[in-house]
């Protein structure tokens, strides 16, 4: 009869020693525990409860009809009355410095009111939004009336993990309450996740759910090598394919916002391509690797540093350059006022540029107005274009002329299908030049409105009745 006995104690050739050494030879061999570096580590991670009065209507629209609210007992006063309710989100945060310092996702709090923080040991907090940071998918948040020191997680650099390296996931997923995850890191440098402009993440088998945003990915030192963010998932749950943010990138919002509030990240000023097979077989590369610059901005940093067309970023200071996700990081992610070096490869061979690290120009004045009266356009928050608002609304450096910053809800541009980033190129046949101009036209009633609008690329044409 055929026993079924564990490969760990019979290895397939080998000496005696071998087969020795593959046994456990004490308690401490035989038990596995990250007990120390939870304990080390878990003080630090917070649970994020953040939530917002919104009002809305009555949900029936019987409520506007006279006879209906008289049948269904509600008052006459009924009829366009807002009711109030509060919306609620469960996230998770680290405290990363003794003052009561949190960094969280955006998404946790981005429209919050109230956020108030539980720690570890139940104590709870009323917490400040320091700092937004949508393109990061960052927030910073501060303790409120603190009178003595919070644990925190010191920083790792997120550039020195390699594939296969434990690393274990604390957050609060579901509401359950503080729950820590082991896994591996999966994968680095990933690119295509969609839940911020900077795409870079570290991809880990940890068991991520929903309410492990914001929460911490930890090293088996106990120091903070990410922030939870994403999973990949068609039922909701996790499938052992987690995202986070590198804490190299988390470090940088941290530090560029201790000033004023604020992300202030460089201006390269030129457009950048990513390399294919054939593209690189025309460069004579072995393999497609760096960003091809197409175009660069006059008067940029990009060119000031002789940047020119048909130049081969290969790397940004130490880091390889690999497409142009890999590039926005490793450039965005710089303070600006210093420089950074490239290195580039052109047809006459590879040179190393300096590049300086400042922010985008706002070389015309963006002279912020709200369209008010009865054009398609009322309701709308319009600016000039400028480099500083092209990179502020994700806009290439390139454009210009007037672009629609936001829209005021049920407002006639936002009905008629007006978005955020929309280029406003002509009305009625006029070149529309400045928000001031548009103001002007916007003040007409021609009967008829023919808009042309630039929106991703495209250039819609649209017919409206006055």
């Amino acid at each position: 009869m055929l026993a079924l006995v564990p490969a760990l104690l019979l290895p397939v050739g080998g000496s005696a020693q071998a087969q020795d050494r593959s046994v456990p030879r004490s308690a401490a061999e035989l038990t596995l525990s990250f007990a120390p570096v939870v304990a080390q580590a878990r003080p630090a991670v917070v649970n994020v409860y953040a939530s917002r009065t919104v009002e809305s209507r009555p949900a029936s629209p019987f409520f506007d009809d006279p006879f209906f609210r008289r049948f269904f007992g509600g008052p006459d006063g009924m009829r366009g009355q807002q009711r109030k309710r509060v919306e609620s989100s469960l996230g998770s945060g680290v405290i990363i410095s003794a003052d009561g310092t949190i960094i969280t996702n955006y998404h946790v709090i981005a429209n919050a009111d109230e956020v108030r923080v539980a720690l570890a040991d139940r104590r709870e907090f009323d917490a400040d939004i320091v700092l937004k940071d949508e393109r990061t998918d960052l927030a910073i948040l501060k303790v409120k009336d603190l009178d003595e020191d919070l644990p925190f997680l010191p920083f790792a650099d997120s550039d020195e993990l390699a594939v296969g390296d434990i690393v274990l996931a604390i957050g609060n997923p579901f509401g359950v309450g503080q729950t820590v995850t082991q896994g591996i890191v999966s994968a680095l440098a990933r690119t295509r996740v969609g839940v911020s402009d900077y795409q870079f993440f570290i991809q880990t088998d940890a068991a991520i759910n929903p309410g492990n945003s914001g929460g911490a990915l930890v090293d088996m030192q106990g120091r903070l090598v990410g922030i939870n963010s994403a999973i990949y998932s068609r039922s909701g749950g996790s499938n052992g394919i987690g995202f986070a943010i590198p804490s190299n990138m988390v470090r940088f919002v941290v530090t560029a916002s201790e000033g004023d509030g604020k992300v202030h990240r460089p201006w390269l000023g030129a457009s950048l391509q990513s390399v294919g097979a054939e593209i690189a077989e025309a460069l004579g590369l072995d393999r497609p690797t760096g960003v091809l610059v197409t175009s660069v901005h006059e008067g940029s940093p990009a060119e000031r540093a002789g940047l020119k067309v048909g130049d081969l970023i290969t790397r940004v200071g130490d880091a390889e350059i690999t497409d142009p996700d890999s590039f926005g990081y490793r450039f965005s992610n710089r303070n600006v006022g210093s420089s950074v070096t490239f290195s580039v490869l052109r047809p006459g061979g590879s040179v190393e540029l300096d590049v300086a690290l400042e922010p985008a120009p706002e070389t015309v004045a963006r002279d912020s107005r709200l369209i008010d009266g009865y054009s398609p356009f009322a309701g709308a928050t319009v600016l000039n274009l400028s480099p500083a608002v092209a990179m502020e609304l994700r806009l290439d450096d390139f454009e210009d002329g007037v672009v629609v910053s936001e829209l005021q809800p049920g407002s006639t541009a936002a009905r008629v299908g007006l978005q955020p980033g929309d280029i406003v190129l002509s009305v009625n046949g006029r070149a529309v030049g400045s928000t001031r101009e548009l103001s002007r036209i916007a003040s007409g009633d021609p009967g008829i409105w023919r808009l042309e609008i630039k929106r991703g690329g495209r250039v819609l044409r649209i017919a409206l009745r006055g």
